[in-house]
């Protein structure tokens, strides 16, 4: 795929405030070091992590009514959480004002804060190096997880949406069922169903 990276980086400079600045250059790194461990497109993982947050900055309720103004769907978490917009308004952005066209890119930054079932290789890579670039020093195990990133990208998965949902359970936030959807997921990859064959409910 071909962007300007330059012009995308101006861009966002002006953009994003200094901290979520500096937090997109620490994923599109990460995300680039996952691509070329993993074998995933080292541009696509590029673009999608410097582009991930594109819409962060926006006021929450601006995120409403732009998402209302260009009929993106809000679900009734995301009208009591509103910062979890930024994902879908992002993907949004990064085609409309970007001039992202790849599909996966899209993806990777439509779900880069919940997750989802069954993700590509570029979402996981998006969303785990969104939870474990360098600047980050305040969730729970992340020495664990930022090894585990470089062995396995479906057991990382598994474990951030693990520690994630077990601290949003505390009362910390807002749980999008996306999230819970895609902890069942990975974790039914490395469990059996119990003697029902039920899978794990959360």
């Amino acid at each position: 795929m071909q962007y300007d990276f330059i012009k995308t980086e101006h861009r966002l400079r002006k953009e994003l405030d200094e901290d979520r600045y500096q937090h997109t250059l620490g994923v599109m790194f990460t995300a680039s070091a996952l691509a070329m461990c993993h074998g995933a497109d080292i541009q696509k993982a590029e673009c999608a992590g410097l582009l991930h947050d594109c819409a962060k900055c926006i006021p929450n309720d601006r995120k409403l009514k732009l998402c209302q103004e260009y009929g993106i769907e809000v679900s009734k978490t995301e009208m009591k959480a509103q910062y979890l917009l930024h994902s879908k308004l992002g993907a949004y952005l990064a085609k409309e004002q970007y001039g992202v066209t790849d599909e996966d890119v899209l993806n990777a930054i439509r779900w880069h804060t919940t997750g989802r079932p069954n993700m590509s290789v570029l979402e996981k890579i998006i969303f785990i190096a969104d939870y474990i670039e360098p600047a980050r020093c305040k969730a729970a195990n992340l020495p664990a997880i930022r090894a585990l990133a470089f062995r396995d990208l479906n057991q990382t998965v598994l474990r951030i949406l693990e520690d994630t949902l077990h601290y949003l359970d505390k009362g910390h936030g807002e749980i999008d069922e996306m999230s819970r959807s895609a902890f069942r997921y990975y974790y039914n990859l490395f469990n059996e169903p119990d003697d029902k064959g039920d899978s794990l409910t959360v």
